[in-house]
């Protein structure tokens, strides 16, 4: 199986509304959740109870309509709020990223690192610093787990941010968008993903469920292409429908009966009559 690790702050783990979005139901998608590979299901990076849809939904979905005989699974360790300083090689949140990664690669081959991260650094001229503490990071990643040519991608911030709601304060996200170009441009297998027509929750810094929809596919695009992407892709809502609205395996429609059953969306004898016509 191939895996990718999850990394960043909130926008990184989700908190696109879910309701907002067409569910992504496909067996061939892992998540890893107390230490074993379990079916995503959305959200996906549990780090808080506001979580919610996040981009790596429809990045696995992209990667799973061209390699149609493979599973890929999803190692969620970003957490909100974090600064790039949280992410200090001797702090917490490498640490845990690296144990989560490991444990991973015991079965599984690690194909990506996603990385989103960059709101709470978007004032008071911590851009300055930004590419070095990021090139720290990803250079202790690669030791730590022993990679070579193993993409990096990561996201730029949206320019709805430094307007409304919690995002008012990051003035300086075009500022940091620099540095993750730089960064991506002055290092080899790293590709830098544009925010770049995205929009945001009613909050003004989390990208709502069809942005992050959308954000997945630009991802993927990356690592597929091996480039950055650097504008929107012409056929975003396209490749989001091709890749989510597949037909169900009967394993699938097991796991949504299972979920309307425990959901309280049908009875227990529905349930059962549901089970017995697949």
């Amino acid at each position: 199986m191939k895996s990718v690790l999850m990394i960043g702050q909130s926008n990184m783990a989700g908190r696109g509304f879910i309701n907002e979005v067409p569910m992504i139901c496909n067996e061939r998608i892992q998540m890893l959740r107390n230490g074993k590979w379990q079916m995503m299901t959305e959200p996906i990076n549990y780090d808080r109870p506001i979580s919610g849809v996040s981009l790596a939904g429809s990045f696995a979905a992209m990667w799973c309509m061209e390699n149609k005989e493979e599973q890929i699974g999803l190692i969620p360790c970003a957490e909100g709020g974090s600064s790039i300083d949280d992410w200090s090689i001797e702090k917490i949140l490498f640490k845990n990223a690296i144990i989560q990664a490991k444990f991973a690669m015991q079965n599984s081959n690690l194909i990506a690192i996603l990385w989103h991260q960059g709101e709470n650094d978007s004032y008071n001229g911590n851009y300055k610093t930004y590419y070095e503490k990021l090139h720290t990071i990803f250079e202790a990643l690669k030791n730590e787990l022993n990679l070579d040519d193993v993409p990096f991608i990561i996201g730029g911030l949206g320019d709805y941010l430094g307007k409304i709601g919690f995002g008012f304060n990051c003035t300086e996200y075009d500022l940091v968008n620099k540095e993750l170009l730089r960064y991506a441009n002055d290092h080899n297998h790293v590709y830098l993903v544009t925010a770049q027509g995205l929009s945001a929750n009613p909050d003004g810094i989390h990208l709502n469920a069809v942005s992050q929809r959308k954000f997945g596919v630009r991802y993927y695009y990356a690592y597929k292409n091996k480039k950055n992407v650097i504008t929107p892709l012409k056929n975003e809502e396209k490749l989001l429908e091709s890749c989510i609205n597949i037909p169900y395996t009967q394993n699938e429609m097991k796991y949504l009966a299972m979920m309307d059953l425990t959901m309280g969306k049908c009875s227990y004898e529905e349930f059962i009559t549901k089970m017995k016509n697949l």
